[in-house]
């Protein structure tokens, strides 16, 4: 059973979440991998509010449904290769999983090709028409 804790480094003290000794007592013998990497945050909700926002936008300026709009930037900008029964497939990826450097590193991307090939402005929250845009597209969601 793999066991999982935060550890914090504020001003040179280390605080972890739970007890270091009480996770190793739950461990069953044997050898284990200690790993230590940075936590990223999973990504927001206010992304994801977001990111559905811009598809209902695109799905109103080009009468693709949303949805398809959502697989065809996953599939364009999240896909990978793997392999299954040692043949190489491509599987487009979720944003479901992604944390939020991954979330506003994808959305970064969308909006760029919305722009520049759809002729499509997809403002953030801190551009000057945000909420304008939010009363336009936000009802058709």
């Amino acid at each position: 059973m793999a066991q999982e804790a935060i550890l914090t480094k504020i001003n040179g003290e280390v605080n972890i979440s739970k007890s270091f000794e009480f996770m190793c007592s739950q461990l069953r013998n044997g050898r284990y991998r200690l790993k230590i990497e940075r936590y990223t945050e999973p990504r927001t909700l206010n992304q994801n509010a977001l990111m559905w926002l811009w598809f209902a936008c695109i799905e109103q300026e080009t009468g693709t449904d949303k949805q398809d709009v959502h697989d065809y930037y996953c599939n364009r900008f999240l896909r990978r290769t793997a392999f299954i029964k040692g043949k190489e497939t491509v599987i487009a990826g979720s944003t479901s999983k992604l944390n939020t450097v991954q979330m506003t590193d994808f959305m970064n991307k969308i909006q760029a090709d919305a722009a520049a090939e759809l002729g499509i402005v997809l403002p953030l929250p801190a551009d000057r028409f945000y909420q304008e845009f939010i009363n336009e597209y936000q009802l058709r969601r």
